[in-house]
């Protein structure tokens, strides 16, 4: 048995951190290509958007100028960042552990020593003084300042991972409140022209009213359809106020005043990228790579929380001068050295260290399934992208075809009124669905442009590219 016990030691110092359990990347439950279909669009077989930044998808020059501010100036972004420097730090910290500590010292006392303590029986005064270099280390010799050093810069590389996501999310919350503001803008646009028309419309209605070629009715219809225009234009203006306050808040300041001219929402905003085949691309998001890297640190624990059931051994020595008159501390003779070493082997703990490597091996669990579960939801956001992009163009082409068929409807419509063939509410129901078609043409829009927004977010856009300078610049 002793053998055994001793060959385990030797294997252990040998192999160093062989108490760290041996990792196998967890098997994500999601399938080996994306979903196929007549709602899902094709991906690109070769290219991988991982690679691009937003600067090549984004078109619109005041929405690049936006996110150029918002990198800048975001505090959740600023946040990020300081984390990571922080767990820099932290790594530092533990990898110091493992080499020693060398420190210099000195010191004096003098102090009365009473007669009964005194070996000549006399009461006198006794001076010492020293100085001394001092060393202490710890033999790491099963792993457990190694296994902590390892999970330290899992933890700072998760922590750099992470900053990257942040990143992207704002990049993404930017674009998305720009789009949604440019909408707004032009929602509200159509609220006022239609307001412009419907206040037209009425003033016909009363003049024919008065000259008994309408009626009363026709009057109340004509001024409900101009309450609503205004009721719109007070919400979008509303709308349009609050998307101005939300891109400042994410911009970290105010919207510059020389801010580039910006596209319609009907112009394209975002370059068409590709999305790769592969689902491998999920492993490649940065909130994925964080997520191993945290599961990597979790391993690293258990190894530290097994070498805790091993003896601790440690050197202390120091080597200096002493003498008892300050005067005489660098003469000769007066050199002093010691060394002590120490071993110290947990017998009864009280269950400590057994608790300890059981809460270490459920954090491990706990961040596999975090691991599992960030993978189901990247495939089921890149998914639902896919699906965006299949269907919203058809959709689109037949909201297009709507507007146009309802602008005919109210042409004729109108034309009947004004040649007694049908009453004003024909030309009311057609100022309607005008108005409705228009309203969610420009609402489909900003859905197009926002889903292909997700998308680039959901396959990482721009993580590679940035992680790559990230090194090259360590």
């Amino acid at each position: 048995m002793k053998l055994k016990i001793l060959s385990l030691a030797v294997a252990l110092v040998l192999g160093g951190c062989g108490l760290i359990p041996e990792y196998q990347r967890p098997q994500a439950n999601i399938p080996a290509t994306w979903p196929q279909g007549a709602a899902y669009a094709r991906p690109a077989q070769t290219d991988d958007a991982t690679a691009l930044g937003w600067r090549s998808v984004f078109l619109d020059p005041a929405l690049k100028r936006l996110v150029e501010l918002a990198l800048a100036n975001n505090t959740d972004l600023r946040q990020a960042a300081l984390n990571v420097e922080a767990y820099r730090a932290l790594y530092r910290i533990q990898r110091a552990e493992q080499f020693p500590d060398v420190g210099l010292g000195a010191g004096g006392n003098r102090q009365r020593v009473p007669a009964n303590l005194s070996p000549t029986g006399d009461a006198g005064i006794q001076s010492q003084y020293q100085a001394a270099l001092g060393v202490s280390y710890e033999l790491d010799l099963f792993g457990r300042l190694r296994s902590l050093s390892q999970a330290a810069v899992e933890q700072y590389l998760a922590s750099d991972a992470a900053r990257y996501s942040v990143q992207i999310s704002l990049v993404a919350d930017v674009a998305t409140a720009y789009l949604a503001w440019r909408s707004d803008q032009e929602q509200l646009e159509l609220a006022r022209s239609t307001l412009k028309s419907q206040s037209a419309s009425l003033g016909l209605v009363e003049n024919r009213f008065s000259n008994g070629a309408a009626s009363q009715i026709d009057v109340r219809q004509a001024r409900s359809l101009v309450s609503q225009a205004q009721v719109q234009e007070s919400l979008y203006t509303r709308r349009v106020a609050q998307d101005f306050n939300a891109l400042e808040r994410l911009i970290g300041g105010r919207i510059p005043a020389d801010l580039p001219q910006g596209r319609t929402i009907s112009e394209p905003m975002l370059a068409r990228f590709p999305t790769g085949l592969s689902s491998e691309v999920l492993l490649r998001r940065p909130d994925i790579v964080a997520a191993e890297h945290q599961l990597l640190a979790a391993n690293a624990n258990i190894g530290a929380a097994r070498a805790a059931f091993f003896p601790s051994i440690s050197l202390t020595g120091a080597a200096g001068t002493a003498s008892i008159e300050l005067g005489g501390l660098f003469s000769g003779g007066s050199g002093f050295w010691q060394f002590a070493p120490q071993i110290n082997l947990p017998i009864f703990n009280a269950g400590r260290l057994r608790a300890n490597l059981d809460h270490a091996s459920i954090r491990r669990d706990i961040h596999v399934a975090q691991y599992e579960g960030s993978i189901q939801t990247a495939f089921r956001e890149i998914s639902d992208g896919l699906a965006a992009r299949g269907t919203y163009g058809r959709q689109l082409q037949a909201q297009q075809l709507r507007v146009d068929d309802n602008q005919e409807y109210y042409r004729l419509a109108q034309q009947r009124y004004n040649e007694g063939v049908d009453s004003y509410l024909a030309v009311l129901d057609a100022q309607r669905e005008l108005f409705s078609a228009q309203q969610q043409l420009i609402q489909d829009r900003l859905g197009q442009w926002v889903s292909e927004v997700n998308l680039f977010k959901a396959i990482g856009g721009g993580w590679q590219a940035n992680a790559e300078k990230t090194v090259v610049a360590n």
